[in-house]
């Protein structure tokens, strides 16, 4: 008898946006569970029992070993983010061979959302409201003083 099938969501997820909420939902319908890496944020953003949120230090694919993890979920929005991730998946694999790392594109209309492009907005005083969790938003908020 086989255990659960793990998949790892690796990312800084400064902040979790739309964009990883969708990732790592649909990343379950092929695992049984996922675990993602940030933790307080994403725990509000994304409450369902079967994603496990924790931190780690060191590398990716120690990590991913150690929790038993089948698959690496890694998130592409456009062609330029594939030559860096086809990179880290033939190294994750070199490293640790039995983990394969599947590719997900965002849903169409959170294709553009990056973490970086969020914090942005955030810190200039934009409407995130659409873009990310509310408990995130908050959190954008306090950092940024608004």
């Amino acid at each position: 008898m086989t255990g659960p099938r793990i998949a790892v969501y690796p990312g800084s997820f400064d902040p979790i946006t739309r964009g990883h909420e969708d990732l790592i939902r649909r990343a379950l319908t092929f695992a049984d569970r996922v675990l993602a890496e940030r933790v307080a944020l994403i725990k509000q953003a994304v409450s369902d029992p079967k994603v496990d949120v924790r931190s780690f230090e060191g590398l990716l694919a120690d990590f991913a070993r150690a929790a038993g993890a089948a698959v690496i979920v890694r998130g592409l929005r456009a062609v330029s983010d594939f030559e860096y991730e086809f990179q880290m998946a033939l190294m994750n694999r070199n490293l640790a061979p039995g983990i394969e790392t599947v590719f997900l594109v965002p849903a169409f209309d959170l294709t553009y959302l990056s973490s970086s492009l969020v914090r942005e907005v955030a810190r200039f005083g934009g409407d995130v409201s659409a873009l990310v969790h509310p408990a995130v938003r908050q959190a954008l908020e306090l950092k940024f003083g608004r």
